[in-house]
């Protein structure tokens, strides 16, 4: 598996994934595309999205994350794993090729947002190291449910 920044032509892979994922935020192909749009030679937004493939016949997008820096810290707005890649450390990896950049940066943490009913994903987050910090209610919709908030500090 190799991780890499993804580009504009990741985007419709991107979508497919995460329509398949009912846990994943789902965007819209503008909002994808804003990811990659620079204003003169700088980005437009400081969001980032990081790209796991499958390299073992053509190459295939497994996962992938997006995250956007607030200030000196990070949030982890959307990971996604095609559901044959999970619990085979896509989602770790991609985790920790994040941490590793933030931490290149010297971001003091990063936060997330996740649906309470997502036990698979906060078991991983709380493996990387995350920890609960608290609650949103009725922060999602289509079903309506609390968020939990999580939180990892880098130093």
């Amino acid at each position: 598996m190799r991780v890499r920044r993804a580009n504009p032509a990741d985007i419709p892979a991107m979508m497919r994934l995460e329509r398949r994922s009912p846990p994943a935020a789902h965007w819209s192909e503008q909002r994808y595309k804003d990811l990659f749009e620079l204003v003169g030679l700088q980005q437009r937004s400081e969001r980032f999205a990081w790209i796991a493939e499958d390299e073992t016949g053509a190459p295939e997008i497994v996962g992938f994350m997006v995250a956007h820096r607030v200030d000196a810290e990070w949030e982890l707005e959307n990971i996604v794993v095609a559901e044959a890649a999970r619990r085979q450390g896509v989602g770790s990896r991609l985790i920790n090729e994040f941490v590793a950049h933030a931490r290149s940066l010297q971001s003091s943490g990063i936060f997330l947002e996740v649906r309470q009913s997502n036990q698979r994903a906060r078991a991983l987050y709380r493996k990387e190291g995350f920890e609960d910090t608290g609650l949103r209610k009725s922060y999602y919709s289509d079903p309506p449910e609390d968020a939990i908030l999580c939180r990892l500090s880098l130093y």
